[in-house]
């Protein structure tokens, strides 16, 4: 799978990994097909060179309005004039998990609202729709001049929270972000239209949507319909939108013109080779480690009994799917061939700007940033405890301290633009499973005492003199932030009610805050600044050689890719590029993970199997695509993608055309389960209404 909501407890824990996921420029054009694509700079000459034909700018606008971004972490499109949203099942399980009971597991059995009134509000789940880009490149970097360090960090996000603040007046309906494209070479303000209240519409089972389960995942052929329907809600009622895009369950043709239409959510594919290092010898094997650990410790917790494996199922799932892609990832970085041409691409671009005296040596500064990181990238990294309450108790810790403060001196994701969803994420209510927070907290507790040394004054910080297991059990036994009238009401409270909180998560939380505030300042000095500085040079290098023409790296903002329906070779044999429904009853062994959902073998009769079940094409994604439509020249859904076949684990890095390849579950297998498996007789005149 590209993405999975449920990888928020995980990201919260990898944070300090991702920091080297600032974007930067392209080493190199982008070959056919390649290319993550903004749209104010689509290549429609290029693509009408590889094509023939390249949609005009009313095509793009009318697609761009029709595109969602879920906050969650995933993609999706209106596809009726009344807010229904299409995007993958496995962008809504967290909502499925948080919505599901003991009585009623609607993860494991699916979701069929038969009326409006029964459609389910997703907890935390936020829709946004962009309505404009604007430069604020000058700005920027106007506030930034000749500042390095920590100094340039803080000029360049008091800027940003200015520009953000600005631009978006009603932050009841709109949100404003200003986003980093070539590493500080441009800076772009995307404003959006939010709808806060989405719901859960329609969902198959769990099985249906994951049928291969883990080995089948980043691998094809794929028959697993992993789609789902939300709806975006405004005022208690159905939102009446501007745009969407036509329903057509047809058959993918080999060879047609696609277009993925989401946001992928980063990519790194002009790391210089000093981060290339970092990456393969620190983070990855790191990350490989402790979240092999932490699988094997949560499959071992859910064998204790049905429940827990109910209410573990959703993590289950995500650790399992980020494993595999940083494990991939690591097997990229250490396959020579690969690495070679990442490191040809950085020679060359050298070669095209040596002796450009304005643009320098950036490279060097990159090294010399990297270098300071690996210093500090333990402590960072490890001084972040796992779990959600303790995530409820660091944000609201930091939003009080932060809110305090004026608006351009605040932490990112504390500034006015950022906190209404900072406070839905806080404040909405969803389940808290004590057994699985302790476990998550002990497991990322004593990696900390590995990694750090218990010895180190760190460790003590985090554990005192107590185990991480008895530690674990005292906080999460003792707090009551799991009532969301208790978060409610230390939110609202601000600082004062903080100092005054005797919750033990809350004064746990606040212990902390100070060595984790210090870090940071450490970074955004030794890394982040220097790094913001060479990126912006490295920018200026990247246009310098190959003009204005290339796309950014993927920063979780709307992209647009073109490519086609397309197998590939593997080990000498032809991959098809489209799957059957019969090919999942072929494939099916009747155990897992091949077992068939039991709404499939139910209505095997019913079922076409000749119906076009997944697909595959050559457009470039990455993770945060998940649930993007598949669009047609005549801006028709036909697919929505949900996944990459096992060589594009690699494209993270760079593209490969002739064997990287994105998943697609068709709409014409969502209409047969919609008509026949699932049945739901509205959405289908819904959807053909449009």
């Amino acid at each position: 799978m590209l993405s999975s909501p449920a990888l928020s407890r995980l990201r919260q824990a990898m944070m300090a990994g991702a920091m080297l996921a600032t974007p930067f420029a392209l080493a190199a054009p982008a070959q056919a097909d390649e290319g993550m694509w903004t749209f104010d700079a689509f290549p429609a000459a290029k693509m009408k060179q590889d094509y023939g034909w390249a949609p005009d700018q009313a095509w793009l606008d009318r697609v761009r309005a029709s595109a969602v971004r879920l906050t969650g972490g995933c993609s999706a499109s209106f596809v009726s004039a009344e807010g229904l949203i299409l995007t993958n099942h496995h962008c809504v399980v967290e909502c499925a998990q948080n919505l599901s009971s003991e009585k009623e597991d609607l993860v494991a059995n699916g979701f069929v609202a038969a009326r409006r009134e029964d459609e389910r509000k997703c907890p935390g789940q936020q829709a946004e729709v962009v309505t404009a880009i604007t430069d604020v490149t000058g700005a920027v970097k106007g506030a930034i001049g000749s500042l390095a360090g920590e100094a340039l960090v803080k000029a360049r996000d008091a800027k940003i929270a200015e520009i953000e603040k600005a631009g978006c007046k009603d932050l009841a309906t709109t949100r404003c972000q200003v986003v980093t494209l070539f590493g500080g070479g441009q800076y772009k303000l995307y404003t959006y239209r939010k709808y806060s209240d989405v719901r859960l519409v329609w969902a198959p089972e769990f099985q249906a949507a994951f049928f291969g389960g883990d080995p089948d995942n980043f691998n094809y052929p794929r028959y697993a319909l992993d789609a789902a329907f939300l709806r975006a809600y405004e005022n208690g009622k159905p939102v009446k939108v501007a745009a969407h895009l036509k329903w057509s369950p047809r058959a993918p043709q080999p060879g047609e013109a696609t277009f993925v239409v989401g946001n992928p959510g980063s990519t790194q594919r002009l790391f210089t080779m000093s981060q290339i290092a970092f990456q393969r010898e620190v983070s990855l094997p790191i990350t490989n480690t402790v979240l092999s650990e932490l699988r094997g410790r949560l499959i071992t917790a859910m064998e204790q009994s049905p429940q827990r494996k109910r209410e573990g199922g959703d993590s289950l799932f995500g650790f399992e799917n980020a494993l595999k892609v940083y494990i991939g990832r690591q097997k990229a970085l250490n396959d020579p061939a690969f690495v070679k041409m990442l490191a040809d691409n950085e020679a060359t671009l050298k070669a095209k700007v040596a002796g450009n005296a304005a643009i320098g040596d950036p490279w060097s500064q990159v090294s010399e940033a990297v270098a300071a990181y690996r210093n500090i990238y333990p402590a960072y990294r490890f001084t972040q405890p796992m779990g959600d309450l303790y995530g409820y108790a660091e944000t609201l810790v930091k939003a009080a301290i932060e809110k305090a403060k004026p608006n351009g001196e605040r932490l990112p994701g504390y500034t006015d633009s950022a906190l209404p969803l900072l406070e839905k994420q806080v404040l909405d209510a969803k389940p808290i499973y004590p057994w699985l927070e302790q476990l998550e907290m002990e497991w990322s507790l004593s990696k900390a005492r590995e990694y750090l040394g218990a010895d180190d004054p760190d460790t003590r910080l985090l554990l005192g003199k107590e185990s991480p297991e008895d530690l674990s059990a005292r906080l999460v036994t003792g707090t009551k932030l799991g009532d969301p009238a208790v978060r409610k009401a230390l939110w609202e409270g601000g600082a004062a009610a903080i100092a005054a909180s005797t919750d033990p998560m809350i004064v746990y939380a606040l212990s902390l805050e100070p060595r984790q505030r210090e870090l940071q300042k450490a970074v955004d000095s030794q890394y982040q600044g220097p790094l913001a500085a060479a990126g912006a040079k490295l920018a200026d290098a990247r246009f310098a050689a190959y003009g204005a023409t290339l796309y950014p790296d993927a920063t979780f903002t709307l992209r647009i890719s073109y490519g086609k329906v397309a197998g590939w070779k593997e080990r000498g044999a032809d991959v098809a590029p489209v799957t059957t429904m019969g090919g999942a009853f072929d494939r099916a062994t009747g155990a897992q993970p091949f077992l068939l959902a039991k709404q499939f073998t139910d209505h095997a009769a019913q079922i076409d199997k000749a119906t076009p079940f997944d697909f595959v094409t050559t457009n470039d994604i990455i993770g945060g695509n998940s649930g993007s439509p598949v669009v047609d020249k005549n801006g028709a859904v036909i697919g929505a993608a949900f996944d990459g076949n096992i060589h594009s684990l690699g494209g993270n890095y760079g593209y490969q055309g002739d064997v990287n390849r994105t998943v697609v579950v068709s709409t014409a297998a969502v209409q047969q389960a919609l008509e026949k498996i699932y049945p739901a007789p509205a959405l289908v005149r819904e959807l053909a209404s449009n």
